[in-house]
């Protein structure tokens, strides 16, 4: 799927071949291309677990899934005449998926994702992906709207850094608004910035929270600008959303989790948004809480009244079929 915002001329190209993926953020990789300010560059990105999950993958081949390394990033790329100071403007223009993606969660003595202790078994769904819409079970439908899971620039910090946690710099954000459109402030932190990106999800809900995004090679196209003027100690971006998932104001349930604790309140919020999808929508508890991984938006509605927290998960109703 390609948004056409405006006219493009693609500069340079890179594929995912072995020669242009890293997986570590490392200030001494040399650079696998050099770009000056204003170029575009087309990424080839690969999925996050590079390449262990394809089409014909079953949730019991999931604890074989290595996270060593994990997220395949496409780069370094050095932007000439980039300086620690400057800020490294990425003009996101452009995603196109590959046909597939999946949502992956992995056994629960691993403990990533929210919620762990409630999901012992591992738990997959291999979505086929057309044009701008994800197919999911019992006719649900999602819209679709990708962006980069990772997307960075590299650390200050001498030596190999895990790709896992996001950092000032960048990296693993899941922002998923980063769309097609958006312009993304990364601070520079060491000469000509050195460029990475990969990790792309096909869609996502806010909370990501099993851990995985609609995981999906991709083509990325972006236009890279220095912003000498701008003077940012962590990430900032423009974007234009959309912030429902159909881009207009649409019906929405809502479970809320209540406590005195933000991340308890969290999975108190999802886990009663798990518990209505199975209950109200006949989903396993598996397919639902990767639902609510690829759908489903975490919001913090409250932290002031003390001493309990409000965070809600919004569930958009369009997905479902009449």
């Amino acid at each position: 799927m390609t948004h056409h915002g405006h006219r493009y001329t693609v500069d340079h190209r890179l594929s995912d071949a072995d020669e242009n993926i890293h997986s570590v953020w490392d200030n001494s990789l040399d650079p696998v291309l050099t770009v000056e300010p204003g170029d575009v560059v087309r990424f080839e990105c690969r999925d996050a677990v590079d390449g262990q999950i394809d089409v014909q993958t079953t949730a019991a081949d999931v604890p074989n899934v290595s996270f060593d390394p994990v997220h395949p990033l496409t780069g370094p790329v050095a932007v000439e005449g980039a300086q620690p100071g400057d800020v490294l403007a990425v003009e996101l223009l452009a995603f196109q998926h590959k046909g597939w993606g999946y949502n992956v969660f992995f056994p629960g003595e691993m403990d990533l994702g929210l919620l762990p202790e409630e999901f012992s078994d591992p738990g997959l769904h291999i979505w086929d992906l057309e044009g701008d819409v994800g197919h999911f079970v019992n006719d649900i439908d999602i819209p679709l709207d990708p962006f980069p899971g990772v997307i960075g620039v590299a650390p200050e910090e001498a030596g190999e850094h895990d790709t896992l946690p996001p950092r000032s710099v960048g990296g693993n954000m899941d922002v998923k608004h980063l769309t097609a459109g958006s312009t993304l402030y990364l601070p520079v932190a060491v000469d000509d910035a050195l460029f990475s990106v990969g990790d792309c999800h096909a869609a996502q809900g806010d909370g990501e929270v099993c851990v995985t995004g609609v995981e999906a090679p991709m083509f990325v196209t972006a236009r890279f600008d220095i912003r000498s003027d701008m003077d940012i100690s962590q990430p900032q971006f423009e974007t234009t959303g959309p912030y429902t998932p159909t881009g207009i104001d649409e019906p929405m349930y809502g479970t809320t989790g209540i406590d005195e604790d933000l991340m308890t309140a969290t999975k108190k919020a999802v886990r009663q948004m798990i518990e209505h999808l199975h209950d109200e929508r006949g989903l396993s508890r598996a397919k639902a809480y990767i639902l609510c991984s690829a759908i489903v938006d975490l919001k913090i509605n409250e932290v002031v009244d003390q001493p309990n927290w409000t965070v809600s998960a919004y569930l958009p109703e369009s997905i479902f079929p009449n």
